[in-house]
């Protein structure tokens, strides 16, 4: 079980772009690490993971797809989200969750506070 802190939300304007950080408080080489969103008015929801087995995308959900990228540094145990071409529909609390990867659920367990992310239009 790790514990998980989000940085690097903020005000920023249509088409700007930011990154993300997830910093966890210890090794995620075995943890399925991943990003959601909940916009005011609407339900969490998923926005992409990064895979213990080499960091890469799980995938994207399609209003993110192609703005979006998730990457890992492992020996930092950091998780980031570099998000692209921002839209207002794009302001939302962003968490970050982790999971062990050797097990059938598919549950998050750890979650972090959230940062908030606001785009102007």
């Amino acid at each position: 079980q790790v514990q998980l802190v989000e940085s690097g939300g903020g005000l920023v304007q249509a088409g700007d772009s930011l990154r993300l950080s997830c910093a966890a408080s210890g090794s995620i080489s075995r943890y399925t690490v991943a990003w959601f969103r909940q916009a005011p008015g609407k339900e969490r929801e998923f926005v992409t993971a990064s895979s213990w087995n080499g960091g890469g995308s799980t995938g994207y959900a399609e209003s993110v797809k192609g703005r979006f990228t998730v990457s890992r540094d492992s020996a930092k145990n950091i998780v980031e989200l570099q998000m692209n071409s921002l839209k207002p529909e794009d302001t939302a609390v962003y968490y970050c969750a982790a999971r062990r990867a050797f097990t059938p659920s598919e549950v998050y367990t750890s979650w972090g506070q959230g940062t908030q992310v606001t785009v102007s239009s």
